[in-house]
């Protein structure tokens, strides 16, 4: 039993002194740890390795006027614009900002390994500023589609795109939140907020994680001040595959209406009519003859939930408007007279430029 006892401890100390010479002499054959395990990778080249090669360059040439033009025949300029592109296609798709498009008189689309081609531009949403191009030259690579339902506060992510001009840049951060709204930079606002560096030329660029899966579109930064900076916002992969089902489909993105203009509403205007907690956005008004009008809705009426979900804000209620599809059964719970009632709205098609 003892010369047992014996022989276990020194086997334990030869394994010891074997792992202590591995990581003096060759550290590189120890296992990389995934970044959602107890460490975080000693590189993520191996990321962009994957994704860099779909993420292309785009120049763009449009009309700009020149207001210090000395004469009335020299008030137009042309201006060029660096911005990047993600090919999701092997058959040349790739998404952008509708920013970097928009009313350009020439688009150009540098590829990873050299290649220039002019897209076609296939379709537009500028209610959540993405593009779709396509281009027709040859085989392309392209990136994988990851989600972004699942994304967490802290998760490593990698911006790649051509700020300024410089192009295959990467830089790397965390998601430092996630449904981010009120922004003013679209009317579907449900932005992924990074303090990767987000800089001029990265619109339309790859939001990646660790593993080199797509996760966001680079849009934009808060605006820069000297007290600014670290916060950039991207579009959700998630919200950019069902733009893109869409335009291939029909040639744009067609969005439920439910015909009603709600608004957030305050503590006090909740004790008023005897409702407690934060459910409950108040509808102003409705479009006479519209799906909310017909369904029997009124202006003054609490919307309490939506298809089950509990309503906190009209930008909540918002999204689940534009979720729907034209045709669609919309259970609505309200509020009216100190009384809960219930209802089904019958979603039309969202006429543009109208919200709800």
């Amino acid at each position: 039993m003892k010369s047992g006892l014996v022989f276990l401890l020194q086997a334990v100390v030869v394994g010891l002194a074997v792992a202590f010479l591995v990581v003096l002499i060759r550290p590189d054959l120890l296992p990389v740890l995934d970044n959602r395990g107890a460490g975080a990778p000693s590189s993520y080249a191996d990321a962009v390795d994957i994704s860099a090669p779909a993420v292309a360059n785009v120049y763009t040439k449009r009309l700009v006027r020149d207001t210090n033009a000395p004469s009335a025949r020299a008030r137009f300029r042309v201006s060029t614009n660096f911005a990047s592109a993600v090919i999701i296609d092997p058959e040349g798709y790739l998404v952008t900002n509708n920013h970097v498009v928009f009313e350009a008189a020439e688009i150009r689309i540098q590829l990873s390994d050299g290649r220039i081609a002019e897209p076609e531009i296939v379709g537009v949403d500028s209610e959540t500023d993405l593009a779709l191009l396509k281009i027709d030259v040859g085989p392309v690579p392209a990136v994988a589609m990851g989600s972004s339902e699942n994304l967490r506060i802290g998760d490593v992510v990698l911006a790649i795109g051509n700020p300024y001009g410089l192009t295959k840049s990467v830089t790397q951060g965390i998601v430092s939140a996630t449904g981010r709204g009120l922004l003013n930079l679209a009317t579907f606002e449900n932005f992924i907020q990074t303090d990767a560096a987000i800089n001029a030329g990265n619109s339309g660029g790859a939001l990646v994680n660790a593993r080199g899966e797509l996760v966001g579109i680079n849009t934009a930064v808060l605006a820069q001040d000297s007290g600014t900076e670290g916060i950039g916002f991207a579009i959700p992969v998630d919200l950019v595959r069902g733009v893109v089902d869409q335009i291939k489909r029909n040639g744009r993105v067609i969005r439920g209406y439910l015909g009603l203009s709600p608004d957030d509403m305050t503590t006090a205007e909740r004790d008023a009519r005897g409702l407690s907690g934060s459910v409950g956005i108040l509808l102003v008004s409705l479009y006479p003859g519209g799906p909310a009008d017909l369904a029997g809705l009124e202006s003054g009426d609490v919307i309490l939930s939506i298809n089950g979900e509990d309503i906190l804000s009209r930008r909540q209620a918002l999204l689940i408007s534009a979720g729907t599809n034209p045709g669609d059964e919309v259970h609505i719970r309200a509020w009216r007279s100190a009384q809960e009632f219930e209802t089904t709205v019958i979603a039309g098609e969202r006429p543009p430029e109208d919200p709800f």
